[in-house]
């Protein structure tokens, strides 16, 4: 299983940035995807999450980021999107997509994003957020 994720960069503040992440190795449609971030000297946090990719599907973004960032997937190509808008330098983080087996790591009643229930990770990304 291989996660490769891409898109990050540097930006001023209030631009948008689209992370993509390509997962192979699985049947990617039967996953729960995931976005997570790590500052420097803080631990990893959820960012965004989503539900498996047949059936009823949901997503879920953490509060303070609700609004701005965005989840997607493309099944057919096994991909997952974070559409990162109106950023701010809060948001400078290294970001890794995820995935877990279905019914872990996204949940819908309360929705949330459950870190260690994430089997796979990708490689990370660097966003930073800058004037």
């Amino acid at each position: 299983v291989q996660l490769q994720a891409s898109g990050g960069g540097m930006v001023q503040p209030g631009e948008s940035l689209r992370l993509s992440c390509a997962v192979s190795g699985l049947d990617f449609r039967y996953y729960a995807i995931g976005w997570f971030r790590q500052a420097p000297g803080k631990v990893r946090e959820g960012v965004s999450c989503g539900s498996v990719g047949v059936g009823d599907t949901y997503t879920y973004t953490v509060d303070p980021l609700k609004g701005r960032f965005i989840i997607s997937r493309d099944n057919e190509n096994s991909l997952i999107f974070l559409q990162m808008n109106d950023l701010k330098p809060e948001d400078t983080a290294v970001y890794y997509c995820a995935i877990a087996q279905a019914g872990y790591g996204c949940y819908e009643r309360p929705r949330r994003i459950v870190l260690r229930d994430y089997d796979y990770f990708g490689q990370g990304t660097q966003v930073t957020v800058s004037s």
